[in-house]
């Protein structure tokens, strides 16, 4: 078997109204989204898609006339191509997909078949008043999630620690919250310092005392030594990132000295699948959990769902939800349907070959810029 094309589709949703993402200082006017197509001599094509593939033209002749199933050898050309300037992560998606149709079994099952669904949790977008963010909770644990993600602006802290307070107190111990800092990354052109790790030590304690489940990317990624303190500290809470840091080697030091609780790599954006896979199977090896970000479309959810439940990652899966600013309609406007929960609050792993995806051939052609 021989890839004979890879093919780009970019496309553009746009937002009306826009969506005001806590960790984005513009709101966002308009959801873009490339799908990658691996053409085979055999007729099979894989899909994939999360980060833009823009650059990838200059390295498509790496892949192309080579065999799909040599997944080793594409994982290490895509590092090598990534090293100069490139994410091309969604290309092994697309070739896992041709993989997984190939052999006649989900992605997961390849990867080792732990889990046929995981629980979800909703992750928000927004940053919301208190009664607001109840209003939306509420709606969330009727839907069937049985956990939230709340943002806290590093300027809004007060604001931040009473919304989370009134969603503790509206729907009660048994309902996991978990909180996301959004301060070990910044968007392209946000210059804006984290907070320093005095008021981050300060704010964990205040979450720690309205039992959160974790405490996600409260400091820089280099700040090793500073999540080191956090966990140290508040022995209560578990500490959360990782989920765009592109270094194995880094990823690996922070295993080692055993940095985090939860390791979040998103395999469409940071490590990639395989390698993602490695890291989350050492992360368990170590008692540490492995529950991978998910912020992309629905392909690029499916890819995480794949490697998080074959390697049985959890205790809980991200799924982006946020209405009305964010809804799976939106997330998910390339797909024939979009992904949901089932009636027990969790994500099931599509039974179909490959990772499961199944296009709107005509949603693409509309929104293909």
């Amino acid at each position: 078997m021989k890839i004979t094309a890879i093919t780009l589709d970019r496309l553009r949703l746009e937002l009306d109204p826009p969506l005001a993402a806590a960790w984005d200082p513009e709101p966002r006017r308009h959801f873009d989204a490339t799908i990658v197509r691996v053409h085979t001599d055999d007729g099979i094509t894989g899909i994939g898609s999360g980060d833009t593939m823009a650059g990838f033209e200059a390295v498509e002749h790496l892949f192309l006339g080579e065999d799909p199933l040599d997944i080793f050898r594409h994982v290490r050309a895509i590092e090598t191509a990534n090293f100069h300037g490139g994410r091309y992560w969604p290309l092994e998606a697309a070739l896992w997909d041709v993989i997984g149709q190939v052999a006649g079994l989900p992605v997961a099952t390849l990867f080792g078949n732990s889990a046929r669904s995981l629980p979800a949790y909703a992750s928000s977008a927004e940053l919301k008043p208190p009664a607001e963010r109840v209003e939306t909770a509420l709606r969330a644990r009727e839907a069937g999630f049985r956990a939230m993600k709340i943002r806290i602006d590093r300027d809004r802290v007060n604001e931040g620690v009473a919304t989370v307070a009134a969603v503790r107190d509206a729907l009660g111990p048994d309902f996991a919250i978990m909180v996301d800092l959004n301060q070990s990354w910044r968007m392209a052109g946000d210059t804006a310092p984290a907070s320093d790790l005095a008021k981050t030590r300060k704010l964990v304690r205040r979450l720690a005392e309205l039992d959160v489940f974790w405490v996600e990317e409260p400091l820089p990624y280099n700040d090793i030594d500073g999540f080191t303190t956090l966990r140290a500290e508040n022995p209560g809470v578990r500490i959360a990132a990782g989920e765009m840091h592109h270094s194995v080697p880094e990823l690996l030091r922070y295993l080692e000295e055993d940095v985090l609780d939860v390791y979040q790599m998103d395999v469409v954006l940071a490590v990639g699948m395989h390698r993602a896979r490695t890291l989350a199977e050492l992360a368990q090896l170590k008692h540490r959990a492995f529950t991978p970000h998910s912020w992309t479309n629905g392909i690029g959810v499916l890819a995480n769902l794949h490697v998080s439940a074959g390697v049985g990652g959890g205790p809980f899966f991200e799924f982006p939800w946020d209405p009305p600013g964010w809804t799976p309609e939106r997330r998910d406007f390339m797909l024939a349907e979009p992904l949901m929960i089932n009636t027990d609050g969790e994500l099931e792993v599509p039974r179909r070959p490959g990772l499961g995806v199944q296009l709107d051939e005509k949603a693409v052609q509309r929104w293909r810029i």
